[in-house]
């Protein structure tokens, strides 16, 4: 593509979003509708994706020592589910696209995984003694409607770990750097019969994310846009309210613009009343 067909292709799909206006939908009609048949494609390879996943749980801890129970919040496709348990962990993964489930349970033979269609914060409803470890992952907490719902998320998972149990969060940074121009337009992933791009229109609390696709059909490209909106979080603050909780913070870094966060409970003591 050369450089003036490419910059009247970003004009065009910028018009077109100007004009749609913030017509976003809810996460789970969005995943439901758009994202959710794409998604494996759209994260890569999965064995390439669960074993990094499961090099980082060995990194920071995780192992099975007491109930053997977990809890993936926003699970997806079991990028972080299956490594958890592969680990001999028991695990209920929870998310709000019956797609995605549906394709974790293709994965999840002869695996102790129980799939949940429900919202994050309902997760308390589904476990019955404390937890061992609960992941929040893949910018899954962005999702949430406010910071308020990030830290009562955060304070009902440290009520629910276990003594040593391990939190951990992942979710990409909106509040620093901030795009400007064209460079609002990410390109996510493309082969000979899709082309999957991001427009992201900052707010002061949240980012409006435009996935746009093409699909190649037998008479030319198919277009097809649907926007959501995700949380500008800080990770200073989310952070902070996890050790506000009581919990230590073991491990932190930052891997192109996501961050992941991972936080012990050491004792009953440390669980902030």
């Amino acid at each position: 593509m050369s450089a003036a067909t490419a910059a009247a292709y970003l004009e065009s799909i910028h018009h077109l979003i100007l004009w749609s206006g913030y017509m976003t939908s809810t996460v789970s009609d969005h995943y439901a509708n758009h994202l959710g048949p794409i998604y494996s494609w759209m994260v890569g390879d999965f064995h390439t994706a669960s074993a990094s996943m499961s090099d980082y749980f060995d990194h920071i801890g995780i192992t099975t020592n007491s109930s053997g129970c977990a809890i993936d919040l926003g699970c997806g496709h079991g990028v972080q589910t299956i490594p958890l348990a592969e680990l001999g962990l028991r695990v209920v993964a929870l998310d709000t696209c019956q797609h995605l489930l549906d394709e974790l349970e293709t994965k999840a033979e002869g695996l102790q995984i129980q799939t949940v269609h429900d919202d994050l914060l309902t997760f308390t409803n589904y476990i019955h003694e404390p937890i061992e470890t609960i992941v929040c992952m893949g910018d899954t907490l962005t999702h949430l409607e406010s910071q308020d719902q990030v830290f009562q998320l955060i304070k009902k998972a440290v009520e629910a770990l276990a003594p040593n149990g391990i939190l951990c969060l992942s979710f990409r940074d909106y509040t620093t750097n901030e795009l400007k121009g064209d460079a609002r337009f990410i390109p996510v992933r493309s082969d000979e019969k899709r082309i999957h791009t991001c427009f992201l229109e900052y707010q002061p609390d949240f980012v409006c994310v435009h996935d746009i696709l093409h699909t190649k059909a037998s008479d030319g490209w198919e277009m097809s846009v649907s926007s959501y909106s995700k949380l500008r979080l800080s990770p200073n603050d989310v952070e902070q309210a996890a050790k506000d909780q009581g919990l230590q913070l073991i491990n932190r870094f930052e891997k192109r613009g996501m961050i992941y966060l991972a936080f012990q409970r050491n004792s009953e003591e440390n669980v902030a009343q």
